[in-house]
């Protein structure tokens, strides 16, 4: 089980970001061995959010209702108490900047125990996840 972070949905939808081919092998990789991929509704609008601006609202569009039908990807909504741990994440992280967004996904990734997470973000080490692809971080 794996949990996919923003950066790899950008990654691997903008020819032009600088991960990806880094993306795009590991998306193939993850596609092969039939890993179980999660993400949570508010990954999905930071990354639609941004497709739009970088891409064009259509492509993002798109891309979005690609993503809604697929069957091999689960969408995790936090709840109210799930919202509440975040905003404990937010405070008590404040140093390294991390995106409510980013919060979220811990809480979402602690309750259902995902370990592994596709992201180019290392404030996912943080917290103790293990980050994939490997040796490749934004900041």
């Amino acid at each position: 089980m794996i949990y996919i972070d923003t950066g790899a949905f950008l990654a691997r939808h903008l020819s032009k970001d600088q991960y990806h081919g880094q993306a795009i092998s590991f998306w193939n990789s993850i596609q092969k061995k039939g890993e179980t991929c999660m993400t949570s509704n508010f990954v999905l609008d930071e990354a639609f959010t941004l497709l739009g601006r970088r891409a064009g609202y259509g492509f993002a569009a798109q891309r979005a209702r690609n993503i809604y039908a697929s069957e091999s990807l689960s969408i995790l909504r936090p709840n109210k108490k799930d919202e509440s741990k975040a905003i404990d994440f937010f405070e008590k992280y404040s140093g390294h900047r991390l995106s409510f967004t980013d919060c979220i996904s811990f809480v979402l990734m602690q309750s259902k125990k995902i370990k592994r997470v596709f992201t180019f973000d290392h404030h996912f080490q943080i917290l103790g996840f293990q980050k994939y692809p490997k040796n490749i971080s934004i900041h």
